[in-house]
């Protein structure tokens, strides 16, 4: 969608490989289910009016059912809204189910408000980016409602360095968005089913994991990882989940 748009790229909130493991969490909601993700390409979809999106959900894609917020806006130019999608919904026998927006009761952000006028205090992709600009990562994690997990990849690991308890890389390998520059606490990777608790320091340049035992990252990088995950806080949260 940005590159349609013509937006400048930016780095995604979840990483492209660890959407399944955020949708398989969902499966206790959904029947005991994982939902599938299909991803459709924006520029084949972008000009369709709202009737003929959800013609294209009925007709083409076989959607039984669709579940949207409050202020879900849809169609080109965003012609639509949620009651013109509960009446298309209707006409094509689809059932839709229209949901109240999730506030952010613990922490809303003035500041916030103000740079985005679609902001109105509730939990959302932007107010997650918000948090981890400001480096709060309790914050994310009451958003998200998860610790926030950053990839990085591991496949040109010559560019990594290990010594002893410290395990750096540049942030050229991250794949997604991390927090701000500084020093996070009460984190942990997972390498081989094995949770190492480690703290993260993130430069300008690098992110580099110190563990609390001497050389606990020492066999990082003489083993076939393709990627390695950084949880950040260690909370045992539940609610709203944001992919």
């Amino acid at each position: 969608m940005a590159e349609v748009l013509g937006w400048e790229p930016r780095a995604p909130i979840v990483a492209e490989c660890d959407r399944k493991r955020i949708l398989s969490s969902w499966a206790p909601y959904c029947g005991s289910i994982m939902p599938r993700e299909l991803q459709i390409d924006f520029s084949k979809v972008r000009y369709l009016t709202p009737c003929q999106f959800v013609e294209k959900l009925s007709k083409e894609l076989g959607v039984r059912g669709v579940v949207a917020g409050e202020n879900y806006r849809f169609g080109y130019r965003a012609a639509g809204d949620a009651s013109d999608l509960v009446k298309l919904c209707e006409e094509y026998g689809l059932e839709a189910y229209i949901i109240n927006s999730v506030m952010d009761t613990n922490q809303i952000s003035g500041d916030l408000n103000s740079k985005d006028g679609k902001e109105r205090g509730q939990v959302s992709s932007t107010r997650v980016r918000y948090a981890l600009h400001k480096g709060d990562m309790k914050y994310v994690s009451e958003l998200l409602g998860r610790n926030h997990r950053l990839i990085l990849m591991m496949e040109d690991q010559e560019r990594f360095t290990s010594e002893r308890n410290r395990l750096s890389a540049p942030k050229s390998c991250l794949l997604n968005l991390a927090p701000k520059e500084g020093l996070y606490e009460n984190c942990s990777v997972l390498i081989d089913k094995n949770v190492i608790p480690c703290r993260v320091i993130v430069d300008t340049t690098y992110i580099h994991l110190e563990s609390y035992e001497v050389a606990s990252f020492s066999c990082v990088t003489s083993q076939d990882l393709k990627i390695l995950g950084i949880d950040f806080g260690s909370p045992e949260l539940e609610g709203v989940q944001i992919l």
